[in-house]
């Protein structure tokens, strides 16, 4: 790893690539409708049942009440010109209720790539077998504007209240981050966010088919689709984007292993190996940039605040948005908003019990406010056991005025160590103990954990809103860094070597009494 070392820029093995090559034509006709019968059976046959079965029996045989919980579900793979609108089904029952229906595919005739004709299904499973579903869309960021329309892509037509209803009732929870780039927000979309450029994927859609345009964002990250939901909630009465936050890996392969010193990739031709980060992991068939190996991101993970951990318990806390997402460090995180917290409440060593107690979890609503009372939040985080420390904890807020406008803002609310706010409002950085060559830090900054009571004294009663919280870790080395260390290479300099781990919450919403 000396200076005079040279970039290695190394040949894939040809059986790899040839996989690669055939999986990337898969997606593209899948995307177009051209998939061939013979490599994509059609349900009702043989082949498609017997899948449906092997997987809900792996699932049975995996879950074990109290101390592994295995959900029955599959993805919902709509791909239509090549723009991700994916989604995973998630079944609370077990093989006595799934087992009656098979997956609902995206391909016609027999399915549709579009997301209201899965709401149906899933309308129909629930009428037929008296069980329970919910969907989880994936990471908006290649979807090139269709995540979170206004118009929908599909029909042409403005979003409705029915389609505003279906979807805030099958679609609780939101993908905020995974292997595939982050979706909190963007740069553009938060220009004085200074943590907003996070992972970023901005060129294209999932097949690279079509470039990125600047008017497509606003409708593909999570911040920017809970602004879009207040807006559609004064007009419709009900807001299709009312979601809880969650983190998946999107990995296919069966690993579930995005620890950034242990990081499997999405498939198995993106395993650990000396040449994987300069590798093209998604060729552009149009000439443009494509997107390498080294900007895949080890992430994520999703926690949930369930009473056991069972089907039943963890799909209620789901269905309930009582969650946060990680991009991959183990780190515990508490959010409680109410009219009643103080600053005393934050000495606690049980916060989870004085949050219950005084107001609502992440996930949750607050009432009407109280006459000249403004919202009050208790905010915990707990480090990660064998991770790093903690930055800072955040609270995002974002609100709709009386002109119908959206903003956002995000406010400083816990810091590790004796920083003070600057003239520009903002907490300086906490500082940087990486060591690339050795892919390692040190503890020396940061702290363990961080607990506070903010109150918005901002708030307007008559304005809707919502609040979330972002916490971060102090900076640490990238996958990247450890695959440099670990094969020997070195890797390209636009790779990026450090990060600032982070978790982020489920909102918080209000919604002013004489608009409910």
């Amino acid at each position: 790893l000396s200076p005079g070392v040279p970039l290695t820029h190394p040949q894939p093995h040809p059986i790899v690539q040839r996989a690669k090559t055939a999986a990337v034509e898969i997606i593209r006709t899948f995307g177009l409708n051209q998939m061939p019968k013979s490599i994509f059976p059609a349900p009702g046959t043989p082949t498609y049942r017997s899948a449906w079965e092997a997987t809900i029996k792996a699932a049975e045989e995996a879950n074990d009440p109290g101390r592994f919980t295995a959900f029955i579900g599959y993805e919902w793979t709509s791909n239509a010109g090549g723009n991700n609108l994916h989604r995973n089904v998630i079944f609370r029952d077990d093989a006595s209720k799934a087992s009656l229906i098979e997956p609902y595919t995206t391909l016609p005739p027999l399915g549709s790539p579009n997301p209201v004709d899965l709401w149906k299904w899933m309308t129909d499973f629930e009428t037929r077998t008296g069980g329970r579903v919910l969907a989880i869309a994936h990471n908006g960021n290649l979807s090139n504007g269709r995540m979170f329309p206004i118009i929908e892509s599909f029909s042409g037509r403005r979003v409705t209240r029915e389609y505003a209803e279906a979807r805030a009732k099958w679609e609780p929870l939101y993908e905020v981050s995974q292997i595939k780039g982050d979706g909190e927000t963007h740069p553009t979309l938060s220009p004085t966010d200074e943590f907003a450029n996070f992972e970023i994927w901005d060129k294209g859609n999932l097949d690279l088919s079509e470039d990125k345009k600047p008017e497509m964002l606003e409708f593909e990250y999570a911040r920017s689709g809970l602004r879009t939901g207040l807006r559609l909630e004064r007009d419709l009465g009900t807001n299709p984007y009312k979601f809880g936050m969650v983190g998946s890996t999107d990995a296919h392969t069966g690993l579930a292993a995005v620890e950034e010193e242990n990081f499997f990739g999405k498939t198995t031709s993106a395993e650990p190996s000396a040449e994987r980060a300069e590798h093209v992991f998604v060729n552009n068939p149009r000439g443009g940039p494509p997107i390498m190996g080294w900007e895949t991101i080890a992430s994520g993970y999703a926690g949930v605040w369930a009473t056991d951990n069972t089907r039943e318990a963890l799909f209620d806390a789901m269905q309930r948005k009582e969650t946060y997402a990680t991009t991959g460090p183990r780190m515990i995180v508490r959010f409680f908003g109410g009219w009643e917290f103080e600053a005393p409440d934050a000495q606690n060593r049980l916060p989870a019990e004085t949050g219950y107690r005084k107001g609502v979890p992440m996930g949750g609503d607050l009432s009407a406010a109280p006459a000249g009372r403004a919202p009050s939040f208790l905010v915990a985080a707990l480090k990660d056991p064998i991770g790093a420390n903690l930055d800072r904890i955040q609270i995002v807020k974002g609100w709709l005025d009386a002109r119908g406008e959206t903003h956002e803002q995000v406010h400083d609310v816990a810091w590790s160590g004796s920083r003070t706010r600057g003239a520009d409002g903002k907490v300086p950085a906490v500082g940087n103990t990486v060591d690339i060559a050795n892919a390692t830090w040190t503890n020396t900054i940061g702290a363990p954990e961080l607990i506070s009571v903010w109150t918005d004294l901002s708030f307007d009663a008559t304005q809707r809103a919502f609040y979330y919280v972002r916490v971060l870790e102090i900076p640490t080395p990238r996958w990247t860094a450890y695959e440099a260390k670990y094969f020997g290479v070195r890797l390209d300099p636009e790779g990026r070597m450090i990060q600032q781990e982070r978790a982020i919450s489920s909102p918080i919403w209000y919604t002013p009494p004489d608009s409910e």
